[in-house]
């Protein structure tokens, strides 16, 4: 959300003010975000405004958001229609208001009797479409030829959902692509032969989410990355984890959750560790290209970020200041985390921030993976694989099963080694593997 400075003129004036035109900027909603998606426009050009009035709203990979105006005055010009993609730092809007001009980036300083300048292509609110909605559910109703203004939503301030779409069509068979109208139905082949170049059926935009992991993930690329892998033993978790469940059984009334995962013991542990590596706790400060300008800030708080898979795409919020929270108190702000993630409500300050991040991979499957840094603000990321029981060798050599969890750690090669990096590992996995030493670190 940009920031918002609240001003208050008291007093009577006798003296003549010019008009001052103000753009205002899209400012930075996100850690990467260099692009969002103008949702809809709460204001059109010659519209009166107040300081706080909402302009407009916008889509990110991460959230939406609203904003709000720093300015009380009259919309000159709107730089963008609905579903255009707009740039951290660039223009939204240009607002006309009486003083000096103390905005984001000034446009001219004019008389108030002087004509402005129109926009190349005037935007008009009533023209364009208000309707509430994500830019899937835009595009399947395109598809499905469903007016979105035709139908009442049932999503969060009556925004257009999936199941609004289907209920519209009333039994009719969902179009989810577009279909090719210069192919047939093929024959039926004993065998998949190849014989001609395939045919592409249909082409799509890349969504918000798409388009920003595309340039995250490019960045990504000019950081080294380190790997490490290993194995943890849970069984001594699984039985701590189920004398936490049975003590939540017993008090209902203590929390807003009944049962916890394992999510928050491998939260909690993971700060306990950052306490003995505050390297991995730190980012880089200064230019890349001067490597005599570079210095390393150490950071007290540790906000482990928790990749959460929902039905908006990929979001990373973070706890804040785990290192003074009990495994409860994580469990309680995990909840509160992923109960917003799942209706795309995540406010900023949730996802702004984080030191190091945790990627829990293995709920839906597979072992080992290869976690990517995506920030220069974070130098560490681990990602979870899937538990398994599987056979291990005990002390005296006898066959026995284990619940294994496998993880993978990825680090900033220019700045953690391999050894800090295995060492950090080992002592968090130390943690996991005997929950009793948290007592020890009680403070």
């Amino acid at each position: 959300m940009p920031y918002i400075e609240s001003r208050l003129r008291r007093g009577f004036h006798t003296s003549w003010h010019p008009q001052a035109m103000h753009s205002f900027l899209l400012a930075d909603i996100g850690e990467g975000i260099t692009e969002c998606e103008l949702i809809q426009w709460h204001v059109k050009p010659g519209q009166q405004i107040e300081e706080f009035d909402k302009i407009c709203e916008v889509q990110s990979d991460k959230a939406s958001v609203e904003i709000t105006s720093r300015y009380a005055g009259t919309v000159k010009k709107l730089y963008y229609q609905p579903n255009d993609i707009a740039l951290v730092g660039k223009p939204l809007v240009d607002i006309e208001s009486e003083g000096e001009d103390d905005g984001d980036a000034p446009v001219a300083t004019v008389d108030s009797s002087n004509e402005q300048p129109q926009a190349p292509t005037p935007l008009s609110v009533e023209s364009a479409s208000s309707t509430l909605s994500f830019p899937s559910v835009k595009r399947l109703a395109a598809l499905n030829g469903v007016a979105l203004a035709d139908l009442q939503g049932s999503g969060k301030r009556g925004s257009i959902l999936k199941q609004d779409i289907l209920q519209a069509l009333s039994g009719r068979p969902l179009v989810t692509k577009k279909e090719s109208t210069d192919t047939k139905p093929a024959a039926p082949i004993a065998m998949p032969v190849m014989q001609t170049p395939p045919t592409i059926t249909a082409s799509d935009d890349l969504s918000q989410g798409q388009r920003t992991m595309f340039h995250n993930m490019t960045e990504s690329l000019n950081i080294p990355q380190l790997g490490f892998k290993d194995d943890v033993e849970l069984d001594a978790t699984v039985n701590y984890r189920s004398q936490l469940n049975d003590y939540l059984a017993k008090h209902p009334e203590r929390y807003s959750f009944n049962r916890i995962s394992y999510l928050p013991i491998f939260i909690k542990t993971l700060s306990i560790a950052l306490g003995y590596y505050p390297i991995l706790n730190a980012y880089v400060q200064g230019n890349p290209q001067d490597v005599h300008s570079l210095r390393l800030v150490y950071r007290s708080g540790h906000h482990v970020g928790v990749a959460m898979d929902t039905p908006f795409g990929l979001m990373v919020p973070n706890i804040k200041n785990v290192e003074s929270k009990s495994v409860f108190e994580v469990a309680a702000e995990l909840h509160r985390l992923k109960g917003l993630a799942q209706t795309n409500s995540l406010p900023q300050e949730d996802l702004q921030g984080g030191t190091i991040t945790l990627s829990n991979v293995g709920t839906i499957s597979g072992t080992y993976s290869n976690p990517m840094i995506v920030s220069t603000s974070e130098l560490a990321i681990l990602a979870l694989g899937r538990l398994q029981t599987l056979p291990r060798f005990d002390a005296s050599g006898k066959v026995v099963s284990r619940k294994i969890l496998p993880v993978s750690w990825a680090a900033d090669h220019r700045i953690i080694d391999g050894g800090t990096i295995a060492r950090f590992g080992s002592t968090w996995k130390t943690l996991i593997e005997n929950p009793a030493l948290l007592v020890s670190e009680l403070r």
